[in-house]
């Protein structure tokens, strides 16, 4: 279908008025990109994206990714002609608890395929998706092939991350991804010029990029390039396109007002408002109104939707009837299984190395989990999921058979990658680098949580024990970071993220068990370099008691004991090493394992006692920051860990000149012990004061 150009331009300014209402409204926002880019967006909408009117979460439609999320007003006014959102909505921008937050948030019901916000991410989202179509695909047949069209900005083509993103998207050649980039010269604080000089058409051309440059209120221009992007098949398509800033603005004198720096990030004010209403040509006493005929017009275009969603649907019924062998596994793709991994049937080796017991996993799921797709920045002999690429291939240009993504160093765009796959639905995405560089990551890291996108996140070369790399690729600092992450709480009120540090190669897989079962956000696991001590078997088999890691800790060994010593990876077996000097010496020791902390506070008070019982002080043993389990070692207790960077040497020696080592651990447990009977007394003491103070 294609509209006449006039109304068009109508469709067009009712966004753009609306773009600068809402904002007003508000008293908060970003105007005038929005209504530089209503052009664009209201063409797309009306007649190249193909979804399905009566199921915005069709499995087969084309995905529209926003990079700027400041540009919210144009994708809600847009959606809104659409039926998405209703005036009221529009009305309630930015306020608590309304469908149109001031940054859109990730709810497919209403259209909003991306959170969106920290400029870059977006863009990358949907390189993701890209990669995740063309991967379902090879599978399963070119009848459920769709576009991903993405939107960006000046702001997101500077963040560093679209480099990763264009080289990425270029090799692969993604001739299903097409991104309109909005150059509109203008910037939060200054103009482009200020700041860039680069030839973007040339660079994104060097990635093997298709490159048109439009002007971006042209729809004759606009038409033409996107009719060549729907059938390019070399690569993916950059449109240029040369907008203006606060496009159709008008100051309360009636004079023009465009391309002003000021517009970008505040609302108007209320008589410049009312005239740039008035002059697109709505009521400004009234502005939150969508014209009858541009209703009209898309419900024009959602009659020609239902029936090309009618015939692709009859495509994907005739294609399940002729082998519902396969169709059985794409609605399993989807609906993330049921896979038969055979858990308990994975063997491994004596003392191994997390890492390599994660291969050993990797190795099953590559042939079990036939949606997983695991990645990795470089290092996939070093993290170990080569394990998973030596089972199934890497993709490469126009060939998704394998199930593994080559990233390159690019850990930042890898996890957006990863998250836009597991937002597109059907692919289970897994990424691997090491711990140090999950720093490039956690930007990525806090958006896939707030999405609640289904992405594993591994990372090996957990601590000091790094050794002779030295403190650059130590990580000391970054699981506290995570356990923030797992201290909050997403939209849905869940734990955020799921982390796991397991100790041995039987926590190792029950951490990946929980990992692909936690269907309400992403998960991350740590693993070590260096090898690991297994722990004992005690009445049940290793296998049997470590699958008590569900509960996030639980007892390793001891009974009655007059010290608990609590750790997590690879300082669990030391733990272990350390309670046998103490049991020989006749002091009864439990060994706690907590590999995830915030499951363990997830549950109830009696669980957590019977495993760190009331009245018995705890030593808690973390190679990274104390704080990592600050609060378990109750009123008795003290937590050891290393509140420095590293440094470079022989693991052993590190942990001999960090104080990690089985005699100094134990000497410190006496010490703890020693000291006992005087806290006790201190805080006897400290009762009986807060008693007199009562009165």
């Amino acid at each position: 279908m294609r509209f006449e150009d006039s109304l068009l331009r109508k469709g067009a300014d009712n966004i753009r008025w609306l773009s600068a209402a809402m904002p007003q409204v508000a008293n908060s926002g970003h105007p005038g990109g929005p209504m530089g880019g209503a052009d664009f967006i209201h063409l797309l909408y009306s007649e190249y994206l193909v979804y399905d009117p009566q199921d915005p979460q069709w499995t087969e439609r084309d995905r529209f990714f926003l990079d700027p999320g400041h540009m919210s007003p144009m994708l809600y006014a847009t959606l809104a002609t659409m039926g998405h959102y209703s005036l009221e909505d529009l009305k309630q921008f930015r306020r608590w608890g309304s469908h149109t937050p001031g940054h859109p948030e990730h709810d497919p019901a209403h259209g909003v395929e991306n959170t969106s916000g920290p400029l870059g991410q977006g863009h990358v989202f949907g390189v993701g998706a890209a990669i995740a179509e063309r991967f379902l695909a090879a599978r399963f047949g070119e009848w459920l092939s769709h576009k991903t069209w993405v939107y960006i900005s000046d702001g997101g083509i500077q963040e560093e991350i679209s480099q990763g993103a264009g080289r990425i998207a270029g090799h692969l050649g993604l001739s299903n991804l097409v991104m309109f980039y909005d150059a509109n010269d203008v910037q939060l604080s200054h103009k482009v010029s200020a700041t860039t000089s680069e030839d973007t058409a040339a660079k994104y051309r060097a990635w093997g990029w298709v490159v048109h440059e439009v002007d971006g209120h042209d729809y004759a221009q606009m038409r033409a390039a996107l009719d060549k992007a729907s059938v390019e098949t070399a690569g993916p398509t950059l449109v240029i396109g040369k907008t203006v800033m606060g496009k159709g603005a008008r100051k309360a004198d009636g004079s023009v007002w465009e391309g002003d720096v000021k517009q970008h990030g505040a609302p108007f004010g209320e008589a410049n408002t009312k005239a740039t209403v008035a002059a697109l040509g709505g009521d400004p006493e009234n502005p939150i109104q969508i014209l009858p005929e541009v209703l009209e017009g898309q419900k024009r275009r959602q009659a020609e939707l239902a029936q090309i969603v009618a015939r692709r649907r009859q495509a994907r019924s005739e294609w399940a009837k002729a082998d519902p062998g396969k169709a059985d596994s794409y609605a399993k793709f989807f609906a993330h299984g049921p896979w038969n991994v055979g858990w308990d049937d994975i063997a491994f080796g004596e003392n191994l190395a997390s890492r390599n017991a994660s291969a050993k996993v990797l190795e099953r799921l590559a042939e079990r989990v036939p949606n997983m797709v695991c990645m990795s920045a470089d290092l996939a002999d070093s993290d170990k999921s080569e394990a998973f690429l030596k089972k199934t291939g890497a993709f490469a240009r126009g060939d998704f058979s394998g199930a593994f993504l080559q990233v390159g160093v690019a850990e930042l765009t890898m996890a957006a990658i990863a998250v836009g796959m597991s937002l597109h639905g059907g692919v289970f995405p897994v990424c691997s680098t090491f711990f140090s560089f999950s720093d490039y990551m956690k930007p990525v890291l806090r958006m896939a949580a707030l999405q609640e996108t289904r992405v594993v996140f591994f990372w090996t070369h957990d601590s000091f024990r790094v050794g002779e790399d030295g403190p650059t690729h130590q990580p000391i600092e970054q699981e506290a970071q995570l356990r923030l992450l797992e201290q909050m709480k997403n939209l849905s009120g869940r734990r955020s993220m799921l982390v796991l540090r397991p100790g041995d190669s039987a926590e190792v897989r029950e951490a990946w068990r929980l990992s692909l079962e936690n269907v309400h956000g992403p998960s991350a696991m740590i693993f070590s370099r260096q090898d690991l001590l297994d722990l004992p078997a005690g009445p049940a088999s290793r296998a049997d008691n470590a699958k008590s890691t569900a509960r996030g800790g639980y007892v390793v060994s001891g009974e009655a004991p007059r010290l608990v010593l609590l750790a997590n990876g690879s300082e669990l077996g030391l733990a272990h090493q350390v309670s046998e000097i103490l049991r020989a010496e006749g002091v009864a020791t439990r060994v706690a394992s907590v590999p995830s902390v915030g499951l363990f506070l997830e549950q109830d008070e009696s669980y957590r006692r019977s495993v760190l019982p009331t009245g018995v002080p705890v030593l808690a043993l973390t190679a990274g920051l104390p704080c990592v389990f600050q609060g378990l070692e109750g009123p008795l207790g003290e937590v050891f860990g290393l509140p420095r960077f590293g440094a470079s040497a022989n693991f052993k020696v590190l942990d001999e000149k960090f104080g990690f080592t089985a005699v100094q651990v134990a000497e410190r447990a006496r010490a703890l012990l020693k000291r006992l009977p005087a806290r006790i007394q201190e805080l006897r003491d400290l009762a009986e004061a807060a008693r007199a103070l009562q009165g």
